[in-house]
């Protein structure tokens, strides 16, 4: 999760499921779009979405993606070494309950692990 105004540096890419250039913020989640753009099952991926009509709507989520199934998934980004920070707990723990309540799915990447599931 992060600030929807992030002023830090940025990897523009192109993907074949996503509409216009996704923009990365750290190598993490750039490697995090290479894998769902590799993914089967994944059929759109939607990069930095906002967190409307909540609180925390000034912050984005890193990935929303639809699945072939029509179902959709949520995926945040994060490095292990930043899951011992409070702040960072918080954040994860709001993007989190956003998408529940929503009802999709909602998965964790840590850096040297897969996808967790929530």
């Amino acid at each position: 999760m992060r600030k929807k105004n992030f002023k830090g540096r940025c990897i523009k890419k192109t993907v074949t499921k996503a509409e216009g250039v996704c923009r990365t913020y750290d190598a993490l989640q750039l490697a995090a779009l290479d894998e769902l753009e590799r993914d089967d099952e994944i059929a759109e991926i939607r990069c930095n979405v906002v967190l409307e009509g909540s609180p925390w709507d000034a912050y984005t989520t890193d990935f929303l993606c639809k699945t072939r199934d029509g179902d959709f998934i949520a995926f945040e980004t994060c490095l292990k070494k930043l899951l011992i920070r409070p702040q960072t707990m918080e954040l994860l723990d709001a993007s989190r309950n956003y998408w529940m309540r929503r009802g999709v799915e909602w998965r964790l990447i840590v850096d040297g692990e897969s996808a967790v599931d929530a």
